[in-house]
């Protein structure tokens, strides 16, 4: 008796697994369908997002007088100010390498595949020069002094993606 028993529970339990798994199949394969036209679609380039670190930059800069400060301030550390512009200057020519010359002209989209050692070099470069401006202007603005150059960075980054 036990063995007919067990065969029909484990028919039953069998084809029940099999409707919950072509159901979760069903849905993951709806979940594809909405991703890749999520996908499809464009995002807008103005979004809150966008608007809200530029206007935060721009009252920022407004705010601390930054650009007066960069050129006047005698309080900045020199020495770290032009270690960060070199680092930031290596940086941005290989951002530009990659995607003028790589991208634009040779029309290569995977540049990182093909020169594997941009990627790493350029963050290191960027990750440099934050610290070297941080050290530079740290008897300017403080502990302010991060709050104010991120804020500066994701406004660039914002205001770049805009015109891309």
């Amino acid at each position: 008796m036990e063995g007919p028993l067990a065969e029909s529970e484990i028919l039953t339990l069998r084809n029940r697994f099999k409707r919950d798994a072509e159901l979760l199949l069903q849905a993951v394969s709806e979940e594809d369908e909405k991703s890749k036209e999520a996908e499809s679609k464009p995002l807008p380039r103005i979004n809150r997002h966008s608007v809200f670190w530029i206007l935060a930059s721009v009252g920022l800069t407004y705010y601390v007088d930054f650009f007066n400060v960069i050129l006047e301030s005698s309080d900045i550390k020199s020495w770290w100010f032009n270690v960060g512009l070199m680092l930031l200057a290596v940086s941005l020519s290989l951002a530009a390498f990659c995607i003028v010359y790589l991208e634009w002209f040779r029309g290569i989209k995977h540049y990182d595949q093909e020169y594997p050692a941009i990627p790493p070099i350029t963050t290191a470069a960027f990750i440099a020069a934050s610290c070297s401006f941080n050290i530079a202007l740290w008897p300017v603005w403080s502990f302010l002094t991060p709050v104010i150059l991120f804020t500066q960075f994701m406004g660039v980054v914002m205001l770049i993606s805009l015109l891309g």
